[in-house]
């Protein structure tokens, strides 16, 4: 009983630490990166949805009656690491890839254990290397999405410019 209260109260440290951080990311970075994050933490709800039909891993522990225990990590770790992360190696793919495949393996090889240790979750139909691999197609995923965004919103911007000018034009 005593290792339930410490795995709802470590699942609530996994969720509110992390947002600690944000405000060192800076407002700039802090906006710029802000859909990769939600997108991101939409990416991992759908992957667990996927993951939960098929077996793959089981959370034990809800972090709530009605929210799976994937949530604190969603909107923790998930959300903001992935602005850190982009915020640090946008534009350096290698360096992205690199520094996702450290946090990864963090996750994977050491938090995991640590997990099924405390009741919370564990592997179930997944090898760890499996999760590397779900973790990997995620990052790539992530980098793309934040690609497309910053084409469609330097074109929005470039379009805004050519529409003043083109007003510019046709006042006397």
């Amino acid at each position: 009983m005593k290792i339930l209260k410490y795995s709802k109260l470590l699942l609530l440290l996994v969720m509110i630490l992390p947002w600690g951080t944000t405000p060192l990311l800076g407002k700039s970075a802090f906006k710029r990166f802000l859909p990769a994050g939600v997108f991101i933490s939409l990416m991992v709800r759908i992957v667990n949805i996927i993951a939960k039909k098929g077996k793959w891993w089981w959370w034990y522990e809800p972090f709530h009656p009605n929210l799976s225990g994937v949530i604190p990590f969603m909107l923790g770790p998930f959300f903001v690491g992935s602005m850190w992360i982009l915020k640090w190696t946008y534009g350096k793919f290698f360096r992205y890839m690199i520094l996702n495949l450290i946090m990864d393996s963090i996750f994977t090889y050491i938090v995991v254990p640590y997990l099924t240790k405390f009741g919370i979750a564990s592997l179930v139909r997944m090898k760890k290397i499996q999760l590397m691999y779900v973790f990997t197609v995620l990052a790539t995923i992530l980098y793309l999405f934040q690609i497309l965004k910053e084409v469609v919103q330097r074109k929005r911007i470039g379009d805004i410019q050519l529409n003043r000018n083109n007003i510019e034009e046709y006042i006397p």
